[in-house]
């Protein structure tokens, strides 16, 4: 994928994929093993670099709204 706002701070590169991933929140969380957290990554396709940013349900398509424009 390829977008005019994102740059790798690393290669330069312009090319990146993103993906997304949960994780257990406070100690509750992890007894019930409930993953309440949500997390997208951005990685740079040349050197592999990579941005994690902590979404909510409701912004996770904002997000990727934004690299994918």
């Amino acid at each position: 994928m390829e977008h005019r706002n994102w740059q790798c701070p690393k290669c330069d590169t312009r090319t990146f994929s993103t993906d997304q991933f949960r994780a257990t929140g406070g100690i509750l969380a992890k007894i019930f093993d409930v993953q309440n957290k949500r997390f997208t990554t951005v990685s740079c396709d040349r050197c592999k670099y990579t941005e994690i940013y902590r979404t909510d349900q409701s912004t996770l398509g904002s997000v990727f709204d934004f690299f994918t424009q």
